[in-house]
């Protein structure tokens, strides 16, 4: 299988090379900047991280711009020198969207891809930057070596700010058709940004009562590639929460991505999908490997190692998550007292889960260890068991309506707002809160910002992901019948509904 590849920067360093390449003289100018790659199980990112901004006498303008070989040679000796690989940027003032490769782009880059390759030890990564309305294209030069260097070119280009705003190259992703299934939601923010949206590659982990709702609603959207992660089957205790379950799927012990898998499809309105079901955990070095395929996940799980590696994949791979939960309070007698819901987008420039008080860091090695399964262990711990949290359908719903808000907010930016910070709703007091959560001096998150595969790795086995697996795929081997004859008897009986 081929790999593709795509960029993403944050919205500081998007700015601090567009303060170069953007002239006021409506020049052409070029800067370059450091990267590090983020390789996922089939796309591999280039994450940009410090600019070498240029000074006078390394290049030379003329309406076009030549770089000179020290500019160059110098960046490449610190990209070698801070374990990264070297981007090297121009702009074509006045253009818009993505650029295609004009023959003295193409040679600019081509001259210097060995070099750069044999100093770094990765292959150079050109970009463009249009100015008009800042669109960037990008490629890697990877291919070959000599007269005979190539390059493969990316897919997107990602900038994560108080907006997640993507660049497309429309011969790879074309934008797709709107069709009259999705004629209202087009009607409220236009063809553009559809095309923008139904082409982002978006994760789903946990497909519970809150993850769910996401996934109907992402599919109706018109969302063309969807994945949906999780290892667990539909019990009994879960069709008071679980929309779209039925007896029938606790009856057979169907995997909850099977729940999904027929929901998604019977909802989406996508003319070309691209759907995918795991039963991986994120935890699992599998799971995290899908993951970094992704532009942007959903979080709808509630255990702190899982939480916990998607909070570092926020910040070390520059993939965006929107995270959320609830928490409802009773008394002694068994009586609500409150429900408050929360929703959040972390990201580079927001305060990671840790700092905003969602996940206790130090949970997530019990966790891992299966000692919050261990009854004596969160008794003598003090700890509340994770699976006695008090939950309702509809208040699930306000959670996954939640989530929603911050996917549209932080996509679509309406009024010009973009993602709104921490959220947290109060139902006794029916009092919407904007959090002020701080990042902590000394928080161990964010400082990994974009260091992709040197990233600290929280991945490892999950045994009950792997007993949950063989538990499905035994049962699903001795119900083979027992399915075939329920499909058969549901058959019999709209057939005879229909007569």
């Amino acid at each position: 299988m081929s790999r593709s590849f795509s960029v993403a920067m944050t919205a500081g360093t998007h700015q601090a090379l567009g303060v170069v390449l953007v002239r006021d003289d409506r020049q052409e100018d070029v800067c370059l900047a450091l990267y590090r790659p983020s390789t996922g199980e089939a796309r591999t990112t280039a994450l940009l991280t410090s600019v070498v901004p240029p000074v006078d006498s390394d290049r030379a303008i003329h309406g076009n711009a030549t770089v000179f070989g020290e500019y160059m040679l110098r960046g490449a000796e610190r990209a070698r020198d801070d374990g990264c690989g070297l981007m090297f940027a121009h702009s074509h003032p006045g253009a818009s969207d993505w650029q295609p490769m004009s023959r003295p782009d193409r040679e600019a880059e081509a001259s210097y891809a060995n070099l750069i390759r044999e100093i770094t030890g990765l292959p150079l990564v050109g970009m463009t930057l249009a100015t008009r309305d800042e669109a960037w294209s990008a490629r890697r030069w990877d291919i070959g070596a000599g007269t005979g260097v190539d390059c493969t070119h990316a897919e997107n280009v990602r900038v994560i700010g108080e907006q997640l705003r993507v660049s497309w190259n429309e011969q790879m992703r074309p934008s797709p058709f709107a069709s009259t299934r999705q004629e209202r939601t087009v009607s409220a923010w236009g063809d553009k940004c559809q095309s923008d949206l139904v082409r982002r590659r978006i994760l789903v982990v946990g497909a519970g009562s809150v993850g769910m709702d996401v996934i109907v609603r992402l599919a109706a959207s018109g969302i063309q590639r969807l994945t949906v992660m999780d290892f667990d089957v539909v019990e009994e205790k879960n069709l008071d929460r679980l929309i779209g379950a039925a007896q029938r799927d606790v009856r057979l012990r169907r995997p909850k991505i099977h729940v999904a898998n027929r929901l998604a499809l019977a909802s989406s309105t996508a003319e070309r999908r691209q759907f995918e079901f795991s039963s991986r955990s994120i935890c699992e070095p599998e799971g995290l490997s899908l993951a970094l395929d992704h532009d942007l996940i959903f979080s709808c799980v509630d255990r702190p190692w899982p939480r916990a590696v998607l909070n570092g994949l926020a910040y070390s791979d520059l993939i965006p998550v929107i995270d959320g939960g609830i928490a409802i309070d009773t008394n002694s007698r068994g009586r609500m007292l409150n429900a408050t819901w929360r929703s959040h987008v972390v990201r580079p420039g927001r305060p990671c889960l840790a700092c905003n008080r969602q996940l206790d860091l130090g949970l997530v090695t019990p966790d891992r260890q299966g000692d919050l399964d261990d009854p004596s262990y969160i008794e003598g711990a003090g700890i509340a068991p994770e699976d006695g949290g008090q939950n309702v359908s509809a208040l699930s719903a306000s959670v996954s309506a939640s989530l929603l808000a911050q996917y549209v907010s932080f996509s679509v930016a309406p009024g010009g707002i973009g993602d709104p910070g921490p959220i947290q709703y109060s139902l006794s007091s029916h009092f919407l809160d904007y959090r002020d959560d701080a990042i902590r001096p000394h928080c161990p998150v964010e400082p990994s910002e974009a260091v992709g595969d040197l990233r600290p790795d929280l991945s490892g086995e999950h045994p009950i992901a792997e007993e949950m697996r063989q538990m499905a795929a035994a049962v699903d081997r001795r119900t083979r019948v027992l399915r075939w004859a329920d499909n058969r008897l549901q058959a019999l009986t709209n057939w005879i509904d229909r007569r």
